[in-house]
């Protein structure tokens, strides 16, 4: 009776739960570089797909200069896109990451952002493609995401 109830328990949370994020032990632990290898979405769930996001910080379509900020920006705005839904950035189940000229250090501001939006460290699935030019002129970083509601 005991093991069905902890059969029971655990069914219950995942089925509240709308995504699971996890992390192979055969692969790099992505963690420290803000994000997650596999993220699997349970059966009934609804996929929300948000359009890249850039770091317009104003209807106006209005950019900063700094990439770290833009970075910041990018995740206000695709968590104003998903908030009407009634989500948070913890419900993001995989992001792409386009980034001009990426180096090093762009790659460390956005982990570090990353941390910042996703302090449990539940981070979504990313890929990180470096790009030479994105639509409008001087941004810097756009991500395109998919949330589970």
């Amino acid at each position: 009776m005991k093991y069905l109830l902890i059969i029971i328990l655990f069914m219950a949370i995942q089925s509240t739960s709308a995504q699971y994020l996890s992390n192979p032990k055969s692969l790099f632990d992505p963690s420290p570089y803000g994000f997650s290898h596999v993220a699997t979405v349970p059966e009934g769930k609804t996929l929300i797909f948000i359009a890249g996001q850039g770091g317009e910080k104003d209807t106006e379509g209005t950019l900063d200069g700094s990439f770290r900020d833009q970075v910041r920006q990018v995740l206000a705005n695709i968590l104003k896109a998903i908030e009407p839904q009634g989500l948070t950035l913890n419900d993001v189940v995989k992001v792409t990451t386009l980034v001009v000229e990426h180096d090093m250090d762009k790659l460390a501001a956005i982990v570090e952002e990353f941390k910042i939006a996703w302090p449990d460290g539940n981070f979504p699935t990313n890929t990180l493609i470096p790009v030479p030019k994105l639509a409008l002129e001087g941004m810097l970083v756009e991500i395109e995401a998919v949330a589970v509601k």
